[in-house]
């Protein structure tokens, strides 16, 4: 079964430089487990995990100038 037969979504998880980092999943928890795979532990601990919102692919854009 594919891992995309069910709904995916993209999150933006704050930074404690205070900038954020853009992963997707199918929950929050999902979407920190698919960046523990590419990111290395020290990326990984700038990540304020609980500080987090839901976005629209479509609304990307208006985060661009956020993104660290």
């Amino acid at each position: 079964m594919s891992s995309f037969s069910s709904p995916h979504f993209m999150y933006l998880f704050a930074l404690k430089s205070g900038k954020k980092k853009l992963a997707y999943g199918q929950s929050p928890a999902d979407a920190l487990d698919i960046l523990r795979i590419r990111l290395s532990e020290q990326e990984m601990n700038e990540i304020v995990a609980d500080q987090f919102i839901k976005i629209n692919q479509r609304d990307l854009q208006q985060y661009v100038g956020e993104l660290g």
